[in-house]
């Protein structure tokens, strides 16, 4: 069984990498049960886990990216590409969970953690907060290509959970079956997954109008229109 190994509250620290005040990129395990609600649109900072705050609020917080997680396996895999140790958080992930590949589950799927439900929404994408933060050379690049980017999910239910919380995968969509990883390299290498994008329901709706956008500039028939354009 799934389940979350770690809850990751963010300390404020200085961010030299985007010249703002602070950034939460500094995510820290915690104990006890922690209270997750939805944060309301982007642009407070407002996340999901009570304590926890985003400071890029242009880029970052808000219903759409309420909670991030990440796999220990794939810190595992960055410890081993790197030669570095990851602790839980080091992503900057408020979950570090164990025993699911985070990078296939579909935009969409809904999670039962403790009495929380979640709903994945997008793939996260690297930023200049991130690069800086990790200190790695060419570091956005590197995890570009490898597409292990885990996902941010909304809350649907709110309520608590806690490290050692099972995680139940309790619907994943049936006819729109698009992972976190095909989501991710459309939005960034391959634009040739786009259409798959452009009538997502579960994608959020800013990431939906800019691929119509893009697709529309290119004349590209979305997924739902076919090859044949609109019917």
């Amino acid at each position: 069984m799934p389940y979350v190994l770690s809850v990751n509250i963010g300390r404020p620290r200085p961010n030299p990498w985007k010249r703002l005040p602070a950034t939460g990129i500094d995510k820290q395990p915690v104990s006890g049960r922690v209270a997750v609600t939805a944060p309301g649109p982007k642009g407070t900072g407002a996340v999901g886990l009570a304590g926890d705050r985003a400071y890029d609020v242009k880029h970052h917080g808000g219903d759409d990216q309420a909670v991030y997680a990440y796999a220990r396996e794939d810190l595992d895999h960055w410890e081993g590409e790197l030669g570095r140790t990851f602790a839980p958080g080091s992503f900057g992930e408020n979950l570090t969970t164990c025993g699911l590949d985070l990078n296939a589950v579909l935009i969409g799927e809904r999670w039962r953690i403790g009495t929380v439900l979640l709903e994945v929404s997008a793939p996260r994408i690297p930023c200049a907060t991130f690069a800086g933060w990790l200190d790695e050379k060419g570091w956005m690049r590197t995890f570009t290509r490898a597409a292990r980017p885990g996902p941010y999910l909304r809350v649907v239910e709110p309520g608590e959970l806690a490290a050692g919380d099972d995680l139940v995968v309790e619907h994943r969509p049936q006819d729109r079956r698009v992972t976190v990883a095909e989501c991710f390299r459309a939005l960034t290498t391959e634009p040739e997954l786009l259409p798959l994008l452009a009538d997502l329901p579960a994608l959020p709706a800013e990431d939906r109008e800019a691929v119509r956008q893009r697709l529309a500039r290119t004349g590209t028939p979305t997924a739902a229109e076919g090859p044949g354009g609109p019917s």
